[in-house]
C-alpha cells in the first residue's frame, strides 16, 4: 500500500464480512488493496467498476460474488461497506 492511502471495512470486519467464506474475504481484500495501489500512482478509482456515476456507490465482481465500496472524496481512503459471495455459499 502506498503511504497514506488504505481501505477499511465499514462499519467494521465482523459486520461487513461476517460469515462470508474466507476465500471470498481474501479476494476482496487484493482487490481492495489494488484499488489502493492504483489510487496511489494517480488513477482515478471513483469510476473503477458498475455504478450509476463516478464518486458514488461503486460495485465491483470478486470470487463468483461482488462487493461495494466507496472512494472517500476527502480523504485517501477505499470504504468496503458490503460483501456479497456467490449464491452457492449462502
Amino acid at each position: 500500500m502506498s503511504a497514506g492511502r488504505r481501505w477499511e471495512y465499514d462499519p467494521d470486519h465482523d459486520h461487513v464480512a461476517g460469515g462470508i467464506p474466507s476465500h471470498v474475504v481474501a479476494e476482496v481484500e487484493r482487490l481492495a488493496g489494488q484499488l489502493v495501489d492504483l489510487a496511489g500512482t494517480g488513477v482515478d478509482v471513483s469510476d473503477i467498476g458498475n455504478g450509476p456515476r463516478p464518486g458514488g456507490l461503486r460495485r465491483m465482481d470478486a470470487a463468483g460474488g461482488w462487493f461495494s465500496f466507496l472512494v472517500a472524496p476527502r480523504e485517501p481512503l477505499i470504504v468496503v461497506v458490503r460483501i456479497v459471495p456467490p449464491f452457492e455459499a449462502l
